[in-house]
C-alpha cells in the first residue's frame, strides 16, 4: 500500500513549476497531474484530492499556510485522498475543464480551485478555498461517504461528467453582425459605473478588450459615448491604487468599485493588453497622457518581468514577507524618511494620510499604512497648496524615483520566472503595437527578442509550439492560445518591421492551429487532436481575464486573409464566428474580443502597400502616416523594391505595387483593388482620414 511515510512522498519537487515548488515541503504527499496518480486512487479505491491554483495566487498561499503545510490536516487528506496538485498555468486546460465545472456545481469560481474526483476522473465536489476547520470536519464526512455510499457518489459524478460534455457540444448557427456589435455596446453602457468608471461594481476588473472593442465602435459609429467611456476608465485605473504609482504597471484588479484597494499581484497579461489599450487610446485622441501610462507598463515590464535570455516572466506575487501588498504600501513616516521636508506635499499628491487607507485584510483595521494614488489632478492638488503646477509634476516625479529607489531594498515579491508562450505572444503584439505606434524602436526590437526567444529555447520546433520554459526546460504540448496569441505577436511585429520572415512564420502556425484543433464545426479546440485526453475536450469563446483562444484565432485569421490575400483565412475567421454565434448573441459583452475580430471582418477594410527600400526616409514616412492613427481596419503591407519574391509569395496581389520613380510610393487597396499610386505622405495621411466607404 501507499503511505504518506513511502520515500515517493510529495513528487512535486521533480517538477518545474514554481506553485508545485512553493508546496514540494508540503507533508501532504501531493502527486502532479499524470496517470501514476489515477492508478494509484484505482489500486487503493481512494477519491482524489484535485488541488488547482497559481505561484501568485494570495489565497493558495493562505490555504497552503492554513491547511496543507499542517501536519494534522495533511495526515487527515493523506489517509482520505490521493492529492493532486496543478499549475492552471501550466495546464489551463485541466484549469478550464474542472473550473467549468465548478462553476455549473456552484455558481461560481476562483482560486485555489478544490474538487474531488473518482480515480477515473470525474467530480463529484467543487468548491475554491476551504478553510482549515471546515476542512477538518468535511474530510470524514467525504470518507463515510465514499466508503457508505460509493455507488451515489460514483452516479453523482458520472451525471456531473455528462453535463459537462454537454456544455462543450459544437452547433454552427450566423455570422456576426453589426446588430451584435451594437448590443455589446449597449450592455456596457448599461453596465458603465458613472461614478468611478470601468463597468459593474467590486471587484473592479481592468478587462481592457471591452475598451479595445469601444475604440472600434467609436470608430465605426462615430458617436461620442463609447470613447468617453474608454477614456474615463482609463483616467481612473491609472489614477488609482490598481496602478503603482511608484514602479509603474497594473496590478491584478481592484477590490473596491474606486480603483484604489488593489488585489496587488501583477500578471505579465494585463500589462500587454493595458499597454495596447492605451497605445491605441493615444492613437484616436492624442492625448500625450496615454502614450506615457503606455511607455510606463513598457518600462515596468522591461525593468522587472524580463527573463534572462529574451522572454517574459509570467507574473509577481500579491504577497511578500507573509503580507499581502506589503512591498507597496507606505506610512507617513516612511514617506518622510525618504523624503524629508518634501513629505508632506508629495502625500497630499498621493492622498497619504497618518491613519492610512489600507487595512488588515482580517480585521479591517486601519495600520497607517497608504496605497498611493492620484485623487485629484495635479494641478488642482498645486492650486489647493499654493505652489506652480510645473513645480509640483517635477517635484512628484522627482519623489517617485526617490521612492522606487528606497523600495528596491524590501523584500520584493515572489516572482513566477516561468516563460509562457501564450503570455509572450501578447506580450509580443502589445510592445511591437506599442513601438510602431509612438515611434520607439526600442519596444519593437524588445518584442523581436521574446519572438526570437520562443525560437530559440525550444518553445517552437519547426511549425510545433510547446507551451512552457523554465528552468533551461520547454515542455507541455502547445494549446491553442499558444499558437493564436503567438500568430498574434508575430502579425504586429510584421507591420513593426516589415521583416517578411515574421509573416511567413504566422502563416506556417496559423495552418498548424488550423489543422490541429479545429472542432468540425468552425471553431476551435483548446487542445489538440493530439494532446492528453481529458474528461472533455475544452471549447472556449468567453473572454474573460484575456481573450479566448477563439476569439484571438478569428482575429488573427481575419488579419491574415487581407495581409496575404488568401480568402481561406477570411472564411476560417468568420465560422469562428458562427460556431459561437449562439453564446455571443446571448451575451456579446462577454465575447468583447470576439466582437473585435467580429468588427474587423463586417468591415470595410483596406489594405495598405508601401512600396520602397527598407529604411529610407520616404518609407518611413509613409508609414509613419499610417502607424501613428488608429485605424483598426487596416493591414499595411511592405514591398520592397529588390528582393521581393517571399513577400510576393505570400502576398500575390503586391505584385505590381511598386515604387514610382524610385520614390516610397504607398497603394490604398479595397478588396485587393488598389487605387492609384501615392509618393507623398501628406496626401497619403489626407486620404488615410477619409471616412471608410
Amino acid at each position: 500500500m501507499h503511505s504518506p511515510s513511502d520515500s515517493t512522498r510529495n513528487r512535486l519537487a521533480l517538477e518545474k513549476s514554481p506553485y508545485l515548488l512553493q508546496h514540494a515541503s508540503n507533508p501532504v504527499d501531493w502527486y502532479p497531474w499524470g496517470d501514476e496518480a489515477f492508478e494509484v486512487a484505482k489500486r487503493e479505491n481512494k477519491p482524489v484530492f484535485l488541488s488547482i491554483g497559481y505561484s501568485t495566487c494570495h489565497w493558495c498561499h493562505v490555504m497552503e499556510h492554513e491547511s496543507f503545510e499542517d501536519p494534522e490536516v495533511a495526515a487527515l487528506l493523506n489517509r482520505a485522498f490521493v492529492c493532486i496538485k496543478v499549475d492552471r498555468e501550466e495546464r489551463p486546460d485541466i484549469d478550464h475543464v474542472y473550473m467549468t465545472v465548478c462553476q455549473m456545481m456552484t455558481g461560481s469560481g476562483g482560486w485555489p480551485l478544490t474538487l474531488l474526483l473518482t480515480p477515473q476522473r470525474e467530480p463529484f465536489f467543487a468548491a475554491t478555498y476551504i478553510p482549515r476547520e471546515a476542512l477538518m470536519t468535511f474530510v470524514p464526512r467525504v470518507e463515510a461517504a465514499w466508503r457508505d455510499q460509493n455507488d451515489a457518489v460514483r452516479s453523482d459524478a458520472g451525471r456531473v461528467s455528462g453535463l459537462l460534455r454537454q456544455s462543450m457540444t459544437a452547433a454552427a448557427g450566423e455570422e456576426i453582425g453589426a446588430e451584435v456589435l451594437q448590443r455589446a455596446y449597449q450592455e456596457l453602457g448599461a453596465r458603465f459605473d458613472s461614478t468611478h468608471a470601468g463597468f459593474g461594481t467590486r471587484p473592479k476588473f481592468p478587462t481592457p478588450h471591452n475598451l479595445l472593442f469601444l475604440l472600434r465602435y467609436w470608430k465605426r459609429s462615430g458617436e461620442a459615448w463609447p470613447l468617453e467611456m474608454v477614456t474615463r476608465t482609463l483616467d481612473a485605473m491609472r489614477n488609482g491604487g490598481i496602478y503603482d504609482q511608484v514602479g509603474f504597471g497594473f496590478h491584478r484588479y481592484s477590490t473596491d468599485a474606486a480603483w484604489l484597494v488593489p488585489h496587488f499581484e501583477k500578471m505579465l497579461y494585463d500589462q500587454a493588453l493595458l499597454m495596447m489599450a492605451y497605445t491605441q487610446a493615444w492613437q484616436a485622441t492624442g492625448n500625450p497622457h496615454y502614450r506615457a501610462v503606455a511607455e510606463e507598463i513598457a518600462t515596468y515590464v522591461m525593468r522587472d518581468l524580463s527573463s534572462p535570455g529574451g522572454g517574459f516572466c509570467s507574473a509577481e506575487d500579491a504577497d511578500s514577507e507573509g503580507e499581502e501588498g506589503k512591498f507597496y504600501v507606505w506610512t507617513l513616516e516612511e514617506l518622510r524618511d525618504v523624503l524629508g521636508g518634501d513629505a508632506a506635499r508629495i502625500a497630499a499628491v498621493y492622498g497619504a494620510s497618518q491613519e492610512g487607507n489600507f487595512a488588515e485584510e482580517a480585521s479591517g483595521r486601519h495600520t497607517g499604512a497608504n496605497i498611493l494614488h492620484l485623487p485629484r489632478a495635479i494641478d488642482e492638488t498645486a492650486a489647493e497648496l499654493g505652489v506652480p503646477a510645473e513645480e509640483l509634476r517635477a517635484a512628484t516625479e522627482s519623489a517617485r524615483r526617490k521612492l522606487l529607489e528606497a523600495r528596491s531594498s524590501r523584500v520584493r515579491p515572489h516572482l513566477d520566472d516561468k516563460v509562457l508562450t501564450d503570455w509572450n505572444g501578447l506580450m509580443i503584439a502589445a510592445l511591437a503595437g506599442c513601438g510602431r505606434a509612438l515611434d520607439r524602436p526600442d519596444l519593437v526590437a524588445r518584442a523581436a527578442s521574446s519572438a526570437n526567444f520562443v525560437r530559440r529555447s525550444g518553445l517552437l520546433d519547426g511549425d510545433r509550439l510547446l507551451h512552457r520554459w523554465r528552468d533551461g526546460e520547454a515542455a507541455i504540448p502547445g494549446m491553442l492560445d499558444d499558437y493564436a496569441f503567438f500568430t498574434w505577436g508575430l502579425l504586429e511585429l510584421y507591420e513593426a518591421t516589415y521583416e517578411v520572415h515574421y509573416l511567413e512564420l504566422a502563416n506556417l502556425l496559423a495552418a498548424r492551429m488550423h489543422g490541429s484543433f479545429a472542432d468540425g464545426a468552425g471553431g476551435y479546440f483548446m487542445t489538440a487532436g493530439s494532446a492528453e485526453a481529458l474528461l472533455v475536450r475544452p471549447r472556449e469563446a468567453y473572454d474573460g481575464a484575456m481573450p479566448s483562444g477563439n476569439s484571438v484565432a478569428m482575429a488573427v485569421m481575419a488579419r491574415l486573409a487581407r495581409l496575404t490575400g488568401d480568402m481561406t483565412w477570411d472564411a476560417h475567421a468568420r465560422d469562428v464566428g458562427r460556431a459561437f454565434h449562439a453564446q455571443i448573441s446571448a451575451a456579446p459583452m462577454a465575447h468583447t474580443y470576439a466582437l473585435v475580430a467580429a468588427d474587423f471582418l463586417v468591415g470595410p477594410t483596406m489594405e495598405l502597400v508601401i512600396a520602397g527600400e527598407v529604411g529610407a526616409p520616404g518609407t518611413e514616412a509613409m508609414r509613419r502616416e499610417a502607424d501613428r492613427r488608429f485605424l483598426p481596419h487596416l493591414v499595411t503591407v511592405f514591398r520592397p523594391a529588390t528582393g521581393a519574391d517571399r513577400v510576393i509569395a505570400l502576398a500575390p496581389y503586391v505584385r505590381e505595387q511598386v515604387a514610382q520613380g524610385g520614390a516610397a510610393t504607398a497603394y490604398l487597396c479595397r478588396n485587393f483593388a488598389c487605387e492609384l499610386p501615392i509618393t507623398d505622405p501628406a496626401e497619403l495621411g489626407r486620404r488615410l482620414d477619409a471616412p471608410l466607404r
